[in-house]
């Protein structure tokens, strides 16, 4: 089982879709182990950010991001991550697939929903820096034991 973060960015918040993104994750057999709202500071989006500081679209990031509070998701599930980026779509809603949630509810590529960690060590470096090694939980579900 892997554990992936996943954040819902302002669009969501703005155009009241974190039912939608949420149900949809649960729906594909997710569980929902942390899960938090929370106002970004420059700090923590230069640090997630950090490997596009020096392209000439950051500030829009940067104005973006904390034009609203965000939900910072943990899910748990086998092939978490795989899974995450599959129902998430590609990064530009123009090439992201009917049926994904960028496809499907995304605007343009400067709105695009969500974002998913990409790898297993990406997503350990992402849920420490937004759960911040807590408000993680560990529970059962009535369907844990078919899964």
């Amino acid at each position: 089982m892997e554990t992936t973060l996943i954040l819902l960015k302002p669009d969501t918040i703005e155009r009241s879709l974190i039912g939608q993104v949420i149900a949809r994750l649960e729906a594909k057999g997710l569980k929902i182990t942390g899960l938090k709202m929370m106002q970004l500071d420059d700090a923590i989006i230069e640090e997630h950010y950090d490997f596009l500081m020096d392209k000439p679209f950051f500030p829009n990031i940067k104005k973006y991001m904390t034009r609203t509070p965000i939900v910072a998701i943990a899910a748990k599930g086998a092939n978490a991550i795989a899974t995450v980026r599959m129902l998430t779509g590609a990064t530009n809603p123009v090439e992201a697939l009917p049926g994904s949630i960028r496809g499907d509810l995304a605007l343009s590529i400067d709105a695009n929903i969500i974002h998913a960690s990409d790898t297993s060590e990406n997503a350990e470096i992402e849920l420490n820096r937004f759960f911040k090694g807590t408000d993680i939980f560990t529970y059962n579900k009535l369907t844990d034991e078919v899964l």
